[in-house]
């Protein structure tokens, strides 16, 4: 398992300790943690739950991190799970890796971002829509359980029910955001994609599938994923998203073809943002087929990110440096 951190302290001890909890024999599994120069406690909490491995992640990032801990790693497996997921059940481990008993499986991720009662109203309402950036519901590429569409993704993708999992045929032309929390790779192939010195998401699968590496399977569990606790640090998750995206993008270090994404689907997207009343009407649905109020954060995400994304853009037309994450926390 690799884990990016920085500053993470907050949240990696119950991430860790999901982790040791599974039912999944100790001598088979490794946990790295890749730090980017954490100040608060994030390496005294790694150092409790003992963890095999810390190697330094000098770039920062978390998507630098992930490339860093891959490098550290030995299993034929390698799990990426970020410092602010959390593993809710014991046999999560066992299900999310036996659909590589087939060996045209390449890569395995969850169906589901677990709905707890008892979480954060954003993180409830991204477990409720499947997604942590509303703009990719409208593009049709989300790659969760959305219980407003009652889809996994919007994308015509084939898949065929195994029982335990979904396993799913990728194209080049029709990839879901799939890629994080809690993805699963096998090594062997992610060493054959581009992923020094910045392993993305969405990016890793689309070389995988580039290979011929285009078989994966969507196991029929959740992972939980802490996102954001306040309108602050969705904000500021927002933000980092499109800066990352616009300087990265520049240096040529983004291969996912994002430009061919449905025009209409952001052109609905923006015209929802400033009619607003669509947008109410979709979490007035949202609550109705799985209610919680946290549906009504709905209108607030869009209308923010569609912001967000402006300025951003404007100003990563300007900017020459990736984002600074000094004083970046979880």
């Amino acid at each position: 398992m690799v884990i990016p951190t920085l500053n993470s302290a907050s949240v990696l001890g119950p991430c860790l300790e999901g982790i040791r909890a599974q039912a999944y024999p100790p001598g088979r599994l490794e946990v790295i943690i890749a730090d980017g120069g954490s100040s608060d406690s994030t390496l005294e909490v790694a150092k409790k739950f003992g963890v095999d491995r810390v190697v330094e992640n000098p770039l920062v990032s978390g998507e630098a991190g992930k490339s860093a801990g891959f490098a550290e790693a030995q299993g034929e497996v390698i799990a990426f799970i970020d410092s602010d997921n959390l593993l809710t059940r014991p046999d999560w481990l066992q299900k999310m890796t036996a659909p590589f008993a087939d060996e045209r499986i390449v890569g395995t991720e969850p169906l589901w971002f677990t709905w707890r009662p008892e979480d954060p109203l954003i993180t409830r309402y991204c477990a409720l829509t499947g997604v942590n950036d509303p703009l990719v519901s409208f593009l049709g590429n989300y790659d969760r359980l959305n219980y407003l569409t009652g889809r996994w993704t919007g994308l015509e993708v084939r898949a065929e029910d195994r029982g335990d999992y979904l396993e799913v045929e990728l194209d080049r032309e029709m990839i879901p955001t799939m890629g994080a929390n809690g993805f699963m790779v096998r090594a062997d192939a992610l060493r054959r994609t581009e992923w020094q010195p910045y392993l993305a998401d969405i990016d890793t699968v689309y070389d995988l599938v580039c290979l011929g590496l285009n078989r994966f399977a969507k196991v029929k569990v959740g992972i939980l994923h802490l996102y954001c606790p306040d309108v602050r640090t969705f904000l500021r998750k927002q933000n980092r998203r499109i800066r990352d995206y616009t300087y990265y993008s520049r240096q040529g270090m983004r291969r996912y073809p994002w430009k061919r994404s449905p025009v209409r689907g952001l052109a609905r997207f923006v015209l929802y943002c400033i009619t607003v009343l669509p947008l109410f009407w979709q979490a007035l649905r949202g609550a109705l087929r799985k209610p919680d109020r946290a549906w009504f954060f709905h209108p607030a995400a869009c209308w923010l990110t569609l912001w967000v994304y402006a300025v951003g853009s404007v100003r990563g037309r300007f900017s020459r440096r990736a984002m600074d994450r000094k004083g970046w926390k979880q």
